[in-house]
């Protein structure tokens, strides 16, 4: 079946198409990729056992929702009380428009390159297997940390629940056994409706929060426009609202397993929508009654009783969200062992028993990390400025640029494209450089937090 490959995003949204594509568009898939696979990911699905290629644009819209709005909506209003109103709404709104933007560059990297499943297949296209194993690594750690992060929320949650009914390792444990079961569908779509019911729940934990907080008002009533911070404690809270746009890592693989990649824009509007929207709301609203000792997690800045509620209601997206980012890490391994094979199509011991391994192993190492870095914001800062930085931002100019070589120059639209895609680039080198920084000194810091510690870690 022929297949359209968008230029740019400048060029799609004028309806034009790359003539040198179109002259051969055979040629160009085969030849623009390093290993000649014109192929999907998961080839030829007519006659499978299982197949992959089966969700509905809004079905994938629903999982991006569900995998984005969890954690990261939780360290907003404290990332508020540090910036201040004003500057921190500015960062919300300008960080989202940049996201919107650099997310619909991954779609057009993934419509010239239909095989593309991973980032370490992007990287093989830009840097050869040098770039494969790059960025296919880093892809998997930062999932994995992402599932750590996770496990500790879990931790936090059930401290609260009980009231530190017993040592926090045995509730990562228990974190861990409830990810991994709901780690074993193996096709995106069974996960799907799962995320209808993570939505709802942080959706209702953070409307109950809001309510409770409004009613309670446990600050002074008192709104800073702006503070005065330094560079450690400002950038620490902006590594916190970078973490709540940073679902681009997994953006490839949904699309890989939608019906129709091309519907793909529609599920990163309806995300973008959703989340810019939730985070304002949720990050002002809180921050305005809970004041500047704003607790992160957020849910734990109500009374004691109310706290409890908020948090068992956002049980099913603590588990789900680190399900679904789960779920990403194992697929990208398991189509890497298995892909131009049979086996991922079949329910044989081979191909479900490879799955459930690989599953095991990436929850167990998500549980190390969740034990060594016990601090949510912290580890927030750690994973963004790693991963986040370039995943979200930096990348996506890389891979602008990759596509629109030769042509920075061409029009006034290109010649603004450029400038902006290097500011991307630029953008995605300092939060690595400055996060790192910040929460290597948060992790030295604050050694009240002993790594693989029975002690309360609820806030």
């Amino acid at each position: 079946m022929a297949t359209t490959y968008y230029d740019t995003p400048a060029d799609l949204e004028h309806g034009e198409t790359d003539q040198r594509l179109n002259h051969d568009k055979k040629e160009d898939v085969r030849d623009r990729s390093p290993e000649g696979r014109a192929e999907e990911p998961f080839g030829d699905e007519v006659n499978a056992e299982v197949r992959y290629r089966t969700m509905a644009w809004w079905q994938c819209g629903m999982i991006m929702v569900a995998e984005t709005i969890s954690l990261g909506i939780l360290s907003l209003p404290s990332a508020v009380a540090s910036l201040g109103l004003v500057p921190a709404i500015i960062l919300i709104l300008g960080l989202s428009a940049i996201a919107t933007y650099t997310g619909y560059v991954i779609g057009q990297f993934k419509l010239r390159y239909p095989h593309v499943h991973s980032m370490g297949d992007a990287g093989e296209i830009l840097l050869g297997k040098f770039g494969r194993e790059l960025l296919g690594s880093a892809q998997l750690l930062f999932l994995v940390f992402i599932m750590g992060s996770h496990i500790l929320t879990f931790t936090v949650m059930m401290n609260t629940l009980t009231d530190h009914g017993t040592c926090s390792i045995v509730f990562g444990v228990v974190g861990l056994v409830v990810s991994f079961i709901g780690a074993v569908p193996r096709t995106l779509q069974k996960v799907s409706w799962f995320s209808v019911v993570s939505f709802i729940s942080i959706f209702a934990a953070v409307l109950i929060t809001m309510i409770a907080i409004g009613v309670e008002k446990p600050g002074t009533g008192h709104v800073d426009a702006t503070v005065k911070t330094n560079v450690y404690h400002g950038f620490l809270a902006v590594t916190n609202i970078v973490f709540a746009y940073a679902g681009h890592v997994a953006f490839f693989g949904f699309i890989s397993e939608m019906k129709k990649p091309t519907d793909y824009p529609k599920t990163l509007y309806m995300l973008q929508f959703t989340d810019t929207v939730m985070y304002l709301v949720a990050a002002v609203v809180i921050y305005r009654y809970a004041g500047k000792d704003v607790a992160s997690p957020a849910l734990g800045s109500t009374g004691h009783i109310m706290s409890k509620v908020a948090y068992g209601i956002a049980i099913p997206t603590i588990v789900i969200a680190g399900v679904i980012n789960g779920h990403v890490a194992c697929k990208y391994i398991y189509v890497r062992i298995l892909r131009g094979t049979d086996h991922m199509h079949k329910r044989s011991f081979l191909a479900v028993g490879s799955w459930i391994a690989i599953a095991l192993v990436l929850w167990i190492v998500a549980w190390i990390i969740a034990e060594a870095i016990p601090v949510f914001n912290t580890l927030l800062s750690l994973i963004t400025a790693l991963f986040a930085s370039w995943f979200t931002y930096g990348l996506s100019g890389i891979f602008w640029l990759h596509l629109n070589k030769g042509r920075y120059f061409s029009s006034p639209m290109k010649i603004f494209l450029t400038i902006l895609n290097l500011i991307i680039v630029g953008i995605g080198g300092c939060l690595c450089g400055l996060g790192l920084y910040v929460s290597g000194k948060a992790i030295h810091d604050n050694p009240s937090n002993a790594s693989f510690s029975c002690a309360n870690n609820a806030s």
